[in-house]
Formats: C-alpha cells, structure tokens, sequence
C-alpha cells in the first residue's frame, strides 16, 4: 500500500482550455520505476478522464513492479466532482503474499464515509465522519497539481487511502534534473504522508508547464532509492 500511495505525486494548474494535460484535457502518464542501482522494477501509469455527460473526473493509477521475493501489482479508481471533492474511491492491491479490496463510498451531505472490504473475506463493513469536500490520496494528487499550477502550496489536509492519513507538501524550491538527456528546472516538492501505521515523506519533481506534469518522483528504500521517471 505504501509503494502505490509513494508514487502518488501532487500536481495540477490553471490556464487556457488550448493547454494540454490535466485539468485541460484527459491524460495518461506512464512512469519507469527503477532502483537506485540502476535495476528496472516495472511501471506505474496515472490517468484523468473527464466525464463526458455529467462532468466530474475519473482518476485511475496502477502500479505494476517487483524487488526480489515482492511482487507489487496495485490498482486504485477515484470518481470526484469538478471541485475534486471524491464520491468514490476503489482498491485493488497486491502487495507480496497481502490482497486487498475494497470499495468506499463518500456522502458530503451526511458527513459518513462508508467502506466495504470484500478482501480479505472478514474485512466487514466501516463507517466514519468525513470533512467537507474530502478527498482520497489519488485525488489529492490531482488537486494537488492544480493548486500548484495556480501559484499555491496546497495546504496539509486529511486525504483516505483505506485509512485515514494526513498529507503536507513542502516547497523545496528550484532543482535541474535530467529528463531525456537535458538538464531541466523543476519545481521541487518533500511529501510528508503520516497514518495510523505510517509515517514517511518522498520527493517529486514538478515541470514548469500549466499542468504542473509530474517528471520524477523518488522515495526512500531501505538499501537505496526507488525512482519513478516520466516515459511518456
């Protein structure tokens, strides 16, 4: 589950409707992931689809990778509102010999959250209190770019992936990369994730285009270096 919530980036912008890539058009983005020793483990792909009739948003990210003795084959959906405020939110992971699934629906009028856990078999049924607009960690990935995009540091704020976590972005500043053989400015963000069993922070990389694309994304690994780089 950490691996898949890591690759999470947070990203967005504002502009003309002729810009290209979230939230101006639909997107899909695949990332490489790789070690730090240069070992490729697999890929990870993120989407944005834009409601055709009702509006709204479909965010979907998949993660599909593996160390040695750990396979990861991870597979999250979001359906939220123009205003990025979730209504429902499915899990599909695979993490080494640990399934889950589950689907949560989110009611704002009301102010539950209701989660049904399908596997494993005796996982049950949960219902919680939500705050106004809530939003899970995919989609606060894109809420994330957009507040970005639009000059502002999205404030920390409590974000569900199964759990309850609470995320905060920190501005680290300009940094080059290399994306492609160039060296290219970035906007450089620290990502701090805190959960009931989860305490952690990764790095990701922001292009200075309107939709704030995310090109890299790096999270610490215990002999290393996890490293997700835009392909396409």
């Amino acid at each position: 589950m950490k691996y898949l919530l890591t690759l999470v980036p947070l990203i967005l912008a504002g502009g003309a409707c002729a810009q290209q890539g979230f939230p101006f058009t639909n997107e899909s983005l695949k990332y490489a992931i790789n070690y730090s020793s240069g070992l490729s483990l697999g890929d990870a792909t993120f989407s944005a689809t834009h409601g055709t009739s009702g509006g709204g948003w479909e965010f979907e990210a998949s993660v599909n990778a593996a160390v040695p003795g750990f396979a990861i084959l991870d597979k999250v959906h979001a359906s939220a509102t123009d205003e990025l405020c979730t209504l429902q939110f499915t899990r599909d992971l695979s993490n080494g010999s640990k399934k889950t699934r589950e689907k949560t629906t989110f009611d704002e009028k009301t102010g539950k959250g209701h989660r049904v856990t399908t596997m494993p078999a005796d996982g049950g049924e949960t219902t919680f209190t939500i705050p106004t607009c809530p939003r899970d960690a995919l989609t606060y990935v894109y809420y994330g770019r957009r507040e970005l995009g639009q000059g502002r540091v999205p404030h920390a704020q409590e974000v569900f992936f199964g759990s309850s976590y609470w995320a905060k972005m920190d501005y680290a500043g300009a940094q080059n990369i290399i994306v492609k053989g160039k060296s290219t400015v970035t906007d450089h963000l620290v990502i701090s994730v805190k959960g009931p069993k989860s305490d952690f922070s990764f790095e990701v990389f922001y292009a200075r285009d309107a939709a704030r694309t995310p090109l890299e994304i790096r999270v610490p690994a215990p002999a290393g270096t996890l490293t997700a780089e835009l392909a396409q």
